[in-house]
Parts: structure tokens; C-alpha cells; sequence
């Protein structure tokens, strides 16, 4: 096969473009987990617990967007997010009070500290109480806060309105769509004519267009933003992967026509005695559809997470040209694996989303009978 010279220059920039991304993520973890002790050392312990505590944070929500930390010299290098409580009344502040934990913050009179990455209101000096069980026993104000997880949404929801909007008004100057839709109106079209269609059918697929493109670019937005310096893990809490299954839960249940329900509660063409039986089976099966959705996207997208963040914590425990060349080689590997994972858990989403939509909206002509 012939390629031309334009055609190499783009494959050698994606090539380019993804190795500077994977050399950017390793740079910002090794600002978080550098040490210069030499192996064997009681140091040497201590930098295995700072890679799991920077995992930890890594998969965890926050109240501040940090990119970075300089530990020697104490310094943070982010930007914080408004902290909005109720809490006998409105408290709005900025999360830069908190000071990444390590103060207390004072709003109207009121005292919060910020003990794993929850908000608990507390005295001037920062007391957390514990019960039996180690569980803070401190009085939790509802916490309606911009985190880290909150402003990617909202950025994301932008980027996916300035995107598709731009192509919207591209359609009305001619057919023909310019810029970046198209890339993107290849990927539409195989979601209207390889899922929605073959799943919901023909007659009635449209209404149901505007949620599975939302939720396919949402997801693998996100998912790419993960793999980024960003240091954001949205599509691997699971608060999230909950609220997109419960979105397609309703959005399946309120579609349900008379076909629906009866194959749930009375099949026909059953004996009555197996009906008895296989309806409770049935109804259990409405609520493990969501609930395969939410598991699968989130256990997918942390796994995928914790095992790069981890490998990559391996270049520095085995700080020498071999274990680091090696493993960093094998991380550069499961990163390009994890590009992969961001496009089919997002179409694994969709797919799933659309037969749900399906077996809702189905109608039989005739009585099933034997």
C-alpha cells in the first residue's frame, strides 16, 4: 500500500502527540512521588506508600483542581473550586480555605475541615471526633460543591455544545460539514445506522438519537480526559456511572409499551405455573440491566486507572535504567490499550442503552404460542 507524504506526517504527529502525553502523565506523577534515596533504603518503603497515597488521590474527587505538587517546598500547583454547603442557611466559599486540607476553614461564623475529601463541620481548632468505629462523628452540611468531577462535566457539556452546535450551523451553509465534524459525522452516522436502527427499529430510533450520541461523547470524552495530565477519574467514581444507568433505567421504563410489561409479568406462551415463577426473575432482570451498566463502566475505567497509575509508580521504585526502561515501555503499551478501552466502554454504553431501548419499544404482531 502506497502511503503519501501527507499521510505519513499525520501518522508520525499521532504517534508524536500520544508519546508526549504519556511523558507529560509520567512527569506530573514523578512531581508528586520524586525521591532520591537509593534502593534497599527505609526510604525506599516510604516512596512505595506515597505512589499508593497519589493513587489514591488520582481516583478520588477533590474540592481543588491540582495538577501538581512540589512536596520539598510545600507548594500546590492548581486552581480551587467553590465550595457551596447548606448548612442552617447558604455557605459559599472557595476550597483554597481549606488549603488542601491542612487549615480549617471559617465562613460566617461557621467551621469545616476537610477529613477524606469530605466536608465536616468542626470547631476553630479543626476537632474531629471518632466513633466506635473509627467514622467521623461530626456533623456532615449538605455539600452541593464544584469538585474536580463536577467542573470536567460542565467542561466537557461545553466542549460537546461548542463542537456539535459548530457543526449545526456548518449543516446550514451546505451538506457538506467542515472543520472537526468531520471526524465526528462518521462516528453519528454509524451510531444511527449500526445501533440505533438495527436495535429500536426504524419507525421509531429518532426519538431516542439525542441521548445515545450525548451519552456516547460524554463517556468517551471523559474517558480520554483520563488518560490526559488532567489527573481526572469522572467515568471510574461510580456516583457517576449510577447516574448515567439510572438516566437510561427511566428512559426504559417510561418507553415500556404493553408487550413490554407482559413478557415481564405474564409471558405468553408460557405455561401458567413457569409464569408464576419467571415473573419475579423477570422484574429482578429490569433492575440488573442498569446495574451491569454502572459496574462494568465504572470496574472497567478504575482498573484501567489504577494499573497505569501503578506501573507508572514502578519506573520510580525501581529507579534504574533496565525495571524503569522496561516498565516504562509497558506503560506507554497499556496506555495506547487504554485509548482503545475509552472508545469501547463508551460504545459498550451506547449498545447496551439502545437493546434496552429495543425490548422496551418492541411490538409483536402476533401471539408467541406453542
Amino acid at each position: 500500500m502506497h502511503f503519501k507524504p501527507y499521510n505519513i506526517f499525520i501518522m508520525q504527529s499521532k504517534f508524536l502527540l500520544k508519546f508526549l502525553t504519556i511523558a507529560l502523565l509520567i512527569f506530573s506523577f514523578g512531581a508528586n512521588a520524586q525521591h532520591e534515596e537509593h534502593e534497599g533504603s527505609p526510604e525506599q518503603v516510604d516512596i512505595k506508600s506515597e505512589i499508593k497515597k497519589d493513587i489514591d488521590h488520582h481516583i478520588q474527587d477533590s474540592h481543588s483542581f491540582v495538577f501538581t505538587v512540589d512536596k520539598e517546598n510545600g507548594k500546590y500547583y492548581g486552581f480551587p473550586l467553590p465550595v457551596i454547603l447548606w448548612d442552617n442557611g447558604l455557605q459559599v466559599f472557595m476550597s483554597s480555605k481549606f488549603h488542601h486540607g491542612e487549615t480549617v476553614a471559617e465562613n460566617n461564623g461557621n467551621h469545616y475541615k476537610l477529613y477524606h475529601n469530605k466536608i465536616y463541620k468542626t470547631d476553630a481548632e479543626g476537632t474531629i471526633d471518632l466513633d466506635d468505629h473509627h467514622h467521623p462523628a461530626n456533623v456532615k452540611p449538605l455539600d452541593f460543591s464544584i469538585t474536580k468531577n463536577v467542573f470536567m462535566i460542565i467542561a466537557t457539556g461545553l466542549l460537546m455544545l461548542w463542537l456539535f452546535g459548530g457543526m449545526a450551523k456548518s449543516f446550514k451553509q451546505g451538506p457538506i460539514v467542515k472543520g472537526a465534524g468531520r471526524f465526528f459525522e462518521p462516528i453519528i452516522v454509524y451510531i444511527r445506522d449500526e445501533i440505533a436502527i438495527p436495535n429500536i427499529g426504524v419507525n421509531k430510533y429518532k426519538k431516542y438519537m439525542p441521548f445515545l450520541l450525548t451519552v456516547f461523547f460524554f463517556v468517551w470524552f471523559l474517558n480520554l480526559f483520563g488518560l490526559t495530565p488532567l489527573g481526572v477519574n469522572v467515568t471510574g467514581n461510580i456516583t457517576i456511572t449510577l447516574a448515567l444507568a439510572l438516566i437510561t433505567f427511566l428512559i426504559t421504563q417510561f418507553s415500556g409499551n404493553a408487550n413490554y410489561w407482559k413478557h415481564i409479568f405474564w409471558m405468553p406462551g408460557v405455561p401458567v405455573l413457569m409464569k408464576i415463577i419467571l415473573a419475579p426473575i423477570e422484574l429482578l432482570g429490569v433492575f440488573i440491566k442498569p446495574f451491569a451498566l454502572m459496574i462494568r463502566l465504572y470496574a472497567n475505567i478504575m482498573a484501567g486507572h489504577i494499573v497505569l497509575y501503578s506501573l507508572i509508580g514502578l519506573i520510580f521504585v525501581f529507579q534504574n535504567w533496565i525495571g524503569s526502561g522496561l516498565t516504562f515501555m509497558l506503560s506507554f503499551a497499556i496506555s495506547l490499550i487504554e485509548l482503545l478501552v475509552a472508545l469501547l466502554q463508551a460504545y459498550i454504553f451506547t449498545m447496551l442503552s439502545a437493546l434496552y431501548f429495543g425490548f422496551a419499544v418492541e411490538e409483536h404482531e402476533h401471539e408467541e404460542a406453542h
